[in-house]
């Protein structure tokens, strides 16, 4: 099976150094203590470069998830951790959630205490603007984004 490509340069390049490092001793005996650590150094530096290149390219481009966004899955909102959390509310305090979202421009349906897409969009927007998006995906912190637009 034949290797990816990223995966099959890398090797090369690990490879080449390697292979530079091990060509430098045999000429490097005639040499002093500072051409040796001169080329020591400049082994060092190309191997230090490359392993940083590769992990600001890892870093510039992290997983965005999306919780507002339809996946093709065949999970129902009511299934989510947000749905779950928000049916074990009372329904005063479900009806107090959707009053805040309207209040604060997420949510424009009718305050019915119900949870549906309307209610889930706004919450998942609500919490995505508060810095709660990454809490949705667990049931706590999906009490913890409904605990902070109750109390």
């Amino acid at each position: 099976m034949l290797l990816p490509v990223k995966t099959a340069k890398t090797t090369l390049i690990a490879a080449l150094t390697a292979a530079s490092i091990a060509a430098v001793p045999a000429p490097a005996l005639a040499w002093g203590d500072r051409e040796q650590g001169f080329v020591a150094g400049i082994a060092t530096t190309v191997i230090i470069n490359e392993i940083i290149k590769n992990e600001r390219r890892r870093e510039a481009a992290p997983e965005v998830i999306y919780l507002d966004t339809p996946r093709h899955t065949t999970t129902s909102i009511y299934r989510t951790p947000a749905g779950r959390a928000y049916q074990s509310y009372s329904l005063h305090e479900r009806k107090a959630i959707q009053r805040n979202l309207r209040a604060w421009g997420y949510y424009s349906g009718r305050i019915d205490g119900s949870f549906g897409p309307g209610t889930y969009n706004a919450v998942v927007s609500y919490a995505r603007d508060e810095g709660y998006g990454r809490s949705l995906n667990s049931t706590a912190g999906a009490y913890g984004v409904y605990d902070s637009l109750i109390f």
